[in-house]
């Protein structure tokens, strides 16, 4: 504890040292902290998720963006070398080209004039063709060069996209629309394809050129060169206020049309409820406006456009009628050869002309810039649920599911599972039931490690699921969902999907174990029949055995059914309770169901209510158990058949 003395000193130096105006550490490193908090907000896709962006924000985005473009291509570093190198060669050739013409006007006309020597003419004119099959040589090869890098670059920009999308856990896809997911793998890949293609190409050549220019313009006749270049400074601000206006403009573009193909997927996915709920007007007039801003952000470009190119037109012309006035002046006078003035006729007019390429690349880099910053921020986005770097083998699980004082939460300090202790041991068939928003299925997709405990652990076979490889986590443990998502192709590929390696009679055998295999027979092309887009020419019931049969081959240790019957009729859920006999033999199983007939064939089942277990026996015993939980959801469930 400190004394009075010690503070009285500790006060008398604070205050001397906020009299020097020496900096407060504290004050600088809540500064520092503030700046993080400011950055994160950014990163990842939550850029996406801000209504405004500040221009610090902005600068993060542009740096992040750039770091993915220098990074992808960084393994062609040898070859972008040598096409900056062919074309610098096909620049310089084509800046000899206004040279060579006032060399033949000067030197060349004049002898023919005096006494009809054209030798001097006849070499130009050589050195002219030279230098135009040079040009026209460098093109090419640049044009090959740039579009086999270009490929490349897409190539991996869609191969790092789509595997990163993959790797992203559960809780990122439940915030991040599929809509958005395409928009990224399509416009967005377009956008930087269009940049590679031949936005690059335009800038590095106009860059090129207007340097090249202006070195020759101030080198064949500084005063003139001079006159020339007075319009330089101006042109500078026309091509600042293009380039602060279009990229505020074509960030808006990038995100009204991720919008607007956002609407038109979810629109088509669900088209069976938007039609059965008579939803079309109103999401025709939702994607109707998203269009007529996406229209609008669109106008607005293209105004800057209009404007921009114009203006570097005018300022062009102007230019070069200023040079005809001045240069035909001196020219009178004996002071400039006509040569030389035709050269910066020439000169100008190559000039003026990159402008209108650069004002077309900027077009392109906004679009893309926009577009990488929207891929850089999914790149950036790492998963909640990570894999270890040094996992514990397991092989063949017997089974043992454990949650050690486990603590969840969807959203912050809003707990889902409080403290939950539950021991499954190998071989037991557990039932989880409850009213909705009780834990069951987050309980079933923690088994499965679609989610990581916020406190707590979960272990199979007394190993941390955070321990385990995502190989050996998903061989032994499988979830049936309610969703039974079908694949394009067979029904055998769609079954083959839960073991590739299984041959045609391991999954007639696992078809036959589930009772699917007699609907299957029937079927024209039989397990060879495609089951078209999402399974749509099978019936519910049918695409629910199809992935028991799926979860049967993979043959886990732990088998996850969540409302996995409730897609069937009755004959069909019968069947299929037959089949479970089967399925669940010899393994653990996790069953959520509403329907308590399923539940009956469990050997224990627990009643969840707030993420807290409040009963835990056998069904039997829970069904008996004057004034129960479960007794009255299974009176309820009667009383509901009858």
């Amino acid at each position: 504890m400190s004394s009075p003395v010690q503070t009285k000193d500790a006060s008398r130096r604070k205050s001397r040292n906020a009299k020097a105006g020496l900096p407060r550490l504290g004050g600088l490193a809540e500064r520092v902290a503030e700046a993080e908090d400011n950055v994160k907000q950014w990163r990842g896709v939550g850029a996406e998720e801000s209504a405004e962006l500040s221009a610090r924000g902005s600068v993060f985005l542009k740096h992040r963006s750039r770091r993915l473009l220098g990074n992808l291509l960084a393994p062609h570093k040898a070859t972008v070398a040598v096409m900056i190198a062919v074309v610098v060669m096909e620049n310089a050739a084509r800046l000899a080209i206004p040279f060579l013409v006032s060399l033949g006007i000067d030197r060349g006309v004049p002898p023919i004039m005096d006494n009809g020597n054209a030798r001097t003419l006849i070499m130009i004119v050589l050195a002219m063709l030279v230098t135009i099959l040079v040009q026209g040589a460098s093109r090419i090869a640049f044009q090959w060069m740039s579009g086999r890098v270009g490929q490349d670059v897409l190539l991996e920009v869609r191969r790092r996209v789509f595997k990163h999308f993959q790797k992203l856990d559960v809780r990122f896809h439940d915030r991040y629309t599929s809509g958005r997911v395409v928009s990224r793998l399509t416009s967005d890949v377009e956008a930087i394809q269009e940049m590679l293609n031949g936005g690059f190409d335009s800038l590095i050549r106009a860059v090129l050129i207007l340097v090249g220019v202006g070195v020759m313009l101030l080198t064949m006749d500084l005063k003139l060169g001079i006159v020339c270049l007075l319009s330089f400074p101006v042109l500078m601000l026309l091509v600042r206020w293009f380039s602060v206006n279009s990229s505020k403009t074509y960030r808006k573009v990038r995100e009204f049309s991720a919008m607007v193909i956002v609407q038109f997927v979810e629109t088509m996915t669900g088209i069976r409820a938007v039609q059965a709920y008579r939803r079309e007007p109103r999401n025709a007039e939702i994607f109707e406006d998203l269009a007529g801003s996406y229209r609008d952000v669109n106008t607005t470009a293209f105004r800057l456009v209009a404007l921009f190119m114009p203006g570097v037109k005018l300022i062009g012309n102007i230019t070069i009628g200023i040079v005809v006035l001045y240069g035909g002046y001196r020219a009178l006078e004996g002071d400039l050869t006509i040569g030389v003035l035709t050269a910066f006729l020439l000169y100008l007019r190559m000039f003026f002309d990159p402008m209108q390429d650069i004002s077309q690349f900027y077009n392109l880099f906004q679009s893309a810039s926009a577009a990488l910053e929207k891929l850089s921020g999914v790149l950036e986005e790492q998963p909640t649920v990570v894999e270890t770097t040094n996992p514990t083998p397991i092989g063949r699980a017997r089974g043992r599911v454990e949650f050690e004082h486990v603590d969840f939460s969807y959203v912050e300090d809003r707990p889902v599972l409080p403290d939950l202790d539950l021991t499954i041991p190998e071989g037991q068939t557990v039932a989880l039931v409850g009213t909705t928003g009780a834990g069951k299925t987050t309980i079933a997709k923690m088994i499965s490690r679609f989610y990581d405990p916020t406190g707590g652990r979960i272990t199979l076979d007394g190993i941390d699921l955070r321990d385990l490889s995502d190989d050996d986590l998903r061989r032994n443990v499988v979830m049936v969902t309610q969703e039974n998502f079908m694949f394009d192709g067979t029904i055998a590929d769609n079954i083959l999907f839960g073991k590739p390696s299984a041959t045609r009679e391991e999954v007639i055998g696992a078809a036959k174990a589930v009772g699917a295999h007699e609907f299957i027979s029937a079927l024209p092309q039989g397990y060879d029949t495609d089951v078209e887009k999402r399974g749509g020419r099978l019936s519910a019931g049918q695409r629910q055995l199809v992935a028991f049969a799926r979860a049967f081959l993979a043959d886990p240790a732990v088998l996850i059914l969540d409302e996995a019957t409730s897609s069937l009729d009755i004959p069909s859920e019968r069947l299929v309770q037959q089949a479970l006999q089967t399925i669940l033999a010899s393994r653990t199983a996790v069953i959520i169901a509403h329907r308590l007939s399923t539940v009956e064939i469990a050997d224990r089942v627990l009643v969840l209510e707030h993420g807290r277990i409040i009963e835990d026996g056998s069904p039997a015993e829970l069904m008996h158990a004057e004034g129960g939980r479960y007794a009255a959801l299974y009176e309820a469930w009667e009383e509901s058949l009858a």
